[in-house]
């Protein structure tokens, strides 16, 4: 999951600022979201979720990563892991990076 993270944040930041103000940034702060919701549910199941605030187009591959870390060490199983990698890919391709 890490090496999917890596390679879209990397991406993220090679990205023109043209490319990040169209879509880019919004579909990757809507990823980082969605990972750090996940990660919450996992460890705190039951409790409201905290929404990551909108830092920036600049900003959005650091809150995917720090996303991603928080998911990563709150995954259970492999399948989540695996479900953790076709979302960000998805994510990815949408975003055109």
């Amino acid at each position: 999951m890490t090496q999917a993270v890596d390679h879209f944040a990397d991406r993220l930041r090679a990205a023109p600022q043209s490319r990040l103000q169209r879509s880019a940034a919004a579909e990757a702060l809507a990823m980082a979201r969605e990972l750090s919701r996940w990660a919450q549910a996992l460890e705190e199941p039951g409790s409201e979720p905290r929404e990551m605030p909108d830092a920036g187009m600049f900003a959005v591959a650091d809150q995917i990563l720090v996303a991603a870390h928080d998911l990563a060490v709150a995954v259970r199983s492999d399948e989540q892991v695996a479900e953790a990698v076709r979302l960000v890919e998805e994510a990815r391709q949408r975003a055109g990076v």
